[in-house]
C-alpha cells in the first residue's frame, strides 16, 4: 500500500508538470500513431504474401504488437524516466535527496519520475489488442484472459528487474547510457514473436536481455499459444530476479559516495 501511495503521489506531481505543457500531448500521440502505424503496415505487408509466420496469424501477430505497444507504454510512464534519473542522481551525487527521505531507497528511485503523456502508448495498446481479438474469429475466455493478466505482470516485475540492475551499474560505472540504448534496441526486436529468430537471438531475447518475457509470452497467453509450463516459469523467473535486483541495487548503495565526497 505504501507503495501505491508513494505512486500516486509522483503520478500527481508528474500529472502537474506535464500539463504546463500541453502539445507535449499531441507530440506523443502523433509518435504513437507513427510508430502504431509502421510496425502494422509490416505486419500486413508480410501476410500479404503468406497466410502465417512460424505459427501466428496476422491478427495474433497485430495483438502481440499491441501487446507491445502496451507494455512500452508502462515502461515510458516510470520505469524508464525513474531509472533514467537514478542513473542522473548517481552520476551528479543528488542521490542523496532519496536516500534521507524515511522511506524505502528504493521504492523512491522506482517512481520517482512519471511521465502521464506515455499514457497514449497503454492505451493505444489495449485498444489495438481488442481490435485484434474481435477480428481472429474465435472467443476469448477467461483461462486466457487470466494468463494473460498474470504473464503481463510478471513480465512488467522482470523488465523493472533487469532495467533495475542495469542501472545499478551506474554505482560502478557512471555513464552507462550506452547500455540502455542496446535495451531500447532489444526490446524494438521484441515487436515479433521470439520463435521467428535463430536459435541464438531466441536465447538473447529471452535470457540475456528478457524482453520475451513482457511480450510474446502474455500475447501467447492471450491467442491461447502458451504452455502452463511457460506461465509458471515467467512468475517464478519475475519472483527470482526481484530478490536478485534488490540484492544488487543495496550492493551498489554501499559504492555511493554522495555529492559531498
Amino acid at each position: 500500500m505504501n507503495a501505491l501511495r508513494l505512486l500516486a503521489i509522483f503520478f500527481r506531481l508528474g500529472a502537474m508538470n506535464e500539463l504546463q505543457y500541453r502539445a507535449n500531448f499531441w507530440i506523443q500521440l502523433v509518435r504513437t500513431m507513427m510508430n502504431l502505424g509502421f510496425a502494422l503496415f509490416a505486419v500486413f505487408v508480410v501476410y500479404d504474401h503468406t497466410d502465417q509466420l512460424n505459427g501466428w496469424t496476422s491478427w495474433e501477430l497485430v495483438t502481440l504488437m499491441g501487446v507491445w505497444t502496451l507494455m512500452g507504454g508502462m515502461l515510458g510512464v516510470v520505469m524508464q524516466p525513474s531509472m533514467e534519473k537514478l542513473i542522473e542522481d548517481v552520476r551528479e551525487g543528488t542521490l542523496d535527496f532519496s536516500l534521507t527521505k524515511p522511506e524505502d531507497a528504493q521504492l523512491l528511485v522506482s517512481v520517482g519520475q512519471v511521465r502521464v503523456w506515455r499514457l497514449v502508448d497503454v492505451l493505444a495498446g489495449a485498444l489495438v489488442i481488442v481490435v485484434a481479438l474481435n477480428n481472429m474469429g474465435r472467443e476469448t475466455g477467461l483461462r486466457e484472459v487470466l494468463g494473460f493478466g498474470l504473464s503481463l505482470s510478471a513480465g512488467s516485475v522482470i523488465l523493472y528487474s533487469f532495467w533495475l540492475m542495469l542501472s545499478t551499474v551506474a554505482f560502478w560505472f557512471v555513464r552507462i547510457e550506452n547500455i540502455l540504448m542496446i535495451f531500447h534496441s532489444m526490446y524494438d526486436a521484441a515487436r515479433w514473436p521470439v520463435t521467428m529468430y535463430p536459435g541464438w537471438m531466441q536465447a538473447m531475447l529471452t535470457f540475456l536481455v528478457p524482453v520475451a518475457f513482457a511480450v510474446t509470452v502474455p500475447a501467447g497467453a492471450l491467442v491461447g499459444r502458451l504452455p502452463e509450463t511457460w506461465l509458471a516459469g515467467t512468475a517464478g523467473l519475475a519472483v527470482a530476479l526481484l530478490i536478485v535486483s534488490r540484492w544488487f541495487f543495496r550492493v551498489g548503495l554501499r559504492r555511493y559516495s554522495g555529492a559531498s565526497a
